[in-house]
């Protein structure tokens, strides 16, 4: 099997980002985006999707997270998108139900190569730390569009954001880990009967 590895530079006048990742990792992060808990939820998916991250990042945090946060999901889309190749012999679909305490989400995604994000999460606090919760959703529609996955992302409960905001990255990792897994019995063919994605 090839590597999967890839490089993907973002330069703008707003943020500059480099992300390197590779699908058969060990779930490695090494990460300084600028934004602590954003850099904690990109641990959650490196770790449970045994994907190995690497990513820096300098953006306008002067005026706020947003630019940094919506950049750094469209790098890694794009990543993802080039890492994954022509998606022979990948399961293509992914699935995970993570609970942490009283909060549990569901998170389900299709290598498809047609983008789409049907997100349902009422966070209960506007912000974790000094992330706005309004910004994960910003996060996901950037790496949906470049990584042209269908990515549905359901919390079922929680009373506390935090932990809302963890069973979903976690759950995104484990569903990412599925659907990018090599199938044994797939090898060389394309998951979709149109024969391509």
């Amino acid at each position: 099997m090839s590597e999967r590895i890839a490089t993907i530079i973002r330069d703008t006048t707003e943020t500059r980002i480099t992300a390197t990742i590779n699908l058969d990792g060990e779930g490695r992060l090494t990460c300084d985006t600028g934004v602590p808990f954003l850099d904690h939820m990109l641990d959650q998916v490196a770790r449970h999707g045994l994907i190995d991250l690497d990513i820096t990042a300098s953006g306008d945090l002067h005026i706020d997270d947003h630019h940094t946060v919506e950049d750094l999901g469209i790098t890694l889309g794009q990543a993802f998108d080039q890492a994954i190749g022509d998606k022979r012999g990948i399961y293509r679909y992914g699935h995970a139900y993570v609970p942490l305490d009283e909060a549990l989400s569901r998170v389900v995604v299709d290598f498809s190569g047609r983008p789409g994000l049907f997100m349902n999460v009422e966070f209960t606090r506007a912000a974790v730390g000094r992330l706005d919760t309004q910004l994960f959703r910003e996060f996901f529609q950037g790496f949906v569009n470049h990584a042209r996955v269908s990515l549905h992302i359901d919390n079922l409960k929680g009373d506390n954001a935090h932990h809302q905001a963890e069973t979903v990255f976690k759950a995104f990792g484990r569903a990412l880990r599925m659907a990018v897994t090599q199938d044994p019995r797939m090898a060389g063919q394309m998951p979709s009967t149109k024969g391509c994605l």
